[in-house]
Parts: structure tokens; sequence; C-alpha cells
């Protein structure tokens, strides 16, 4: 009996050896796709309503179908003509920067300024000195941090424009069969995983809240905000309005910055200048804009699926622009929430066991 027991374990351990290793080989085969995979994940929650209002018409892959050409024309064209467009102004913006040549106002406010000759008279113990030259350097490097990161995300779309094409092709294809056989996907995998159901569940249905809140809460509002930055940039006659709507529509997924970064320097730059109304419309505009899609907008698209800290969310999308570009506003979250989900069911379900 022991000896069956032994043997019984040995055969355990030997397959769940084989197992552990083909699912690293079955990693390291789709690594290459990984982005894409996830990226298709999040786009068919997004997407799964349209799917379901069609199937209830007609056939499953025919509506499947449909709604793979919807998301064509929704995502592929626009993000073609986006990238386009970012990537021409982020040049003359970034030729700009490179120049460093702040309007002939601006440097006599900062030569002039009391503001300055205070802040001096306190730093000057520390060795520094803040000097108009300074100044526009560090805005010099500010504008080439920002030029430089939208051209090249523009330029990574069209430089190589059949790879993009195919990889979108590939995206919807995968989209396709997700959307016909994405419930008996999730079933398989719920029962192939040990957690119990339950756990396995709580996980699935956090994925999809981020994924929508990430889609329709962060990216619809994201949108909105960048949209009216940028045409109030282009009523006012401020250069690079759709680049700056671009820019305010990425900060708009940060919680404790927000289009503030990009609003209130305008209207600094505007009160310099001697544009005082436009200056305080600015300070207004961002504020109402701010205010009412943060705390009127968001919730009502958002509700209560996600709660996550703003500081834990600021980080999650600055890691995840820094590591994986601009996809990084989806996949940071989604790495958080994932984490943040696994460490909730450890402490219901494992801390005590751990500690005993």
């Amino acid at each position: 009996m022991m000896q069956d027991q032994k043997t019984h374990q040995m055969i355990l351990i030997f397959f769940l050896a084989m197992y552990i290793i083909s699912i690293g080989f079955m990693g390291w085969l789709l690594q290459p796709f990984f982005p894409i995979l996830i990226l298709a994940f999040v786009v068919t929650g997004v997407f799964a309503p349209i799917y379901r209002l069609f199937a209830k018409k007609i056939s499953p892959p025919l509506a499947s179908g449909l709604t793979c050409i919807l998301i064509f024309f929704v995502l592929f064209i626009p993000t073609l003509l986006f990238a386009g467009i970012v990537a021409s102004e982020a040049v003359g913006f970034l030729d700009m920067a490179k120049n460093a040549a702040l309007p002939e106002q601006i440097r006599t406010f900062f030569s002039n300024s009391t503001l300055i000759e205070r802040a001096n008279s306190f730093l000057s113990d520390y060795g520094i000195v803040i000097s108009g030259a300074e100044i526009t350097r560090t805005a010099s490097q500010i504008g080439q941090f920002v030029g430089g990161f939208l051209l090249d995300s523009g330029k990574a779309v069209l430089s190589n424009v059949l790879s993009f094409v195919a990889n979108f092709i590939f995206m919807l294809l995968i989209i396709f069969f997700i959307l016909i056989d994405g419930g008996r996907l999730v079933e398989y995998l719920v029962d192939m995983s040990p957690l119990p159901q339950d756990q396995d569940e709580k996980l699935v249905a956090k994925f999809k809240d981020m994924s929508g809140a990430v889609i329709l809460g962060n990216g619809l509002c994201g949108l909105a905000q960048g949209v009216a930055g940028g045409v109030v940039f282009t009523i006012f006659g401020l250069p690079s309005p759709f680049l700056w709507g671009v820019v305010m529509g990425i900060l708009a997924f940060l919680p404790i910055v927000g289009i503030g970064v990009v609003f209130l320097p305008a209207a600094l730059f505007m009160f310099i200048k001697g544009n005082v109304a436009t200056a305080i419309f600015f300070v207004v505009f961002y504020a109402l804009l701010s205010f009412s899609v943060e705390y009127m907008v968001k919730p009502k698209l958002v509700g209560n699926r996600v709660q996550m800290h703003p500081l834990l969310v600021f980080l999650a999308i600055v890691g995840g622009l820094k590591l994986f570009g601009i996809l990084g506003v989806i996949y940071g979250p989604l790495v958080v929430t994932f984490f943040l989900t696994l460490a909730d069911i450890y402490r219901a379900s494992y801390k005590e066991i751990v500690e005993s």
C-alpha cells in the first residue's frame, strides 16, 4: 500500500513537472503575440454587447464577422489618420523645441520677474540659480521629450504600415473566434485552473471590469478631454493643436495630474504674453472640464466596478507607458488589477494557512 502511494506520488510529480514545462514552452511560443492577444481580449470585451445584439438576429459567425468589420472602421482607419497627423505635427514641434526659442515677452518676463529673484535668493544657499536660460533649456527638454515620444509612436505605425496592417488583421482574426467561442474558452480555463471556481470567476470578472473601465471610462473621457483641449488650442491660435490634444488625451488617463499639465502652463503662457482674459478662461475651462468629466461623466461610465487608489492608477499608467509604449495606458492597469485581485484572494483564503 505504501509502495503504491509512493508510486502515485512519483507519477504525479513527474506529470506536474512535464505539465509545467509544457506551459513554459507554450508561453515561449505565444510570447511574441502577447500584446496582440491582450489587446484582442480587451477590444472583444468592449464590442461583445454589439456582437450579442447581432447574434440575436443572425448566426454567430456572421454576427462576429459584422462586429469585426465595425471594429475595423472604428479603430483601424482612425488610427492610421491619427498616426499621420501626430507624426507630422510632432516633427514641427520637435524642431521648435530643439531651437528653444521663447517669445520676447516671455524672456523679458523671466528676466525682470521678482518671483524668480526671490526664488534665487532662497536657492542661492544651495548653489542653485534660476535664469531665463535655464527655464528655456528645461522647456526645450520637456518639449523634446513630448515631441520625441509622440513622433516615435506615430512613426511606429507609419514606418511599417504592412506590419501594422498584418497585426491588426491578426487581432481581428483572434477577436472573430473569441466572440464566438469566448465563453467556452473561459469555461475551459476555469476548469483547468487548480483554484476554486469562485476565485477563478473573480479573476475573470475583475479583468472584464478593468478592461471596460480603461476603454469606456478612461478612453472615452480621455478622448473627450483631448478633443476639447485641441479645439480650444485651435481657437486661440496655439501651435500644434492636434498634437497637444493627443497629449491631453493621454494625460487624461492620469488621475492626479490630468490635462492640467498642459492647460495650466498654457494659461501661464497666455498670461505672460499679456492675454489675461484668455489665461483666466483657460484656467476656468480646465477646472470645469476636469470636474465634469472626473466627477460626473466617468463615475456613470465606470461605476463602482474598479476600486483602485488614484496614486496606484497613476503609477500603473506611467509604468505601463515606460514598458509598453502608448498601449501601456491599457496594460499597466490590467497588470495591477491582476496583482490586486490575487492579493485579495490570498488575504481571504490563504494567508492564515501560510502563517499557521
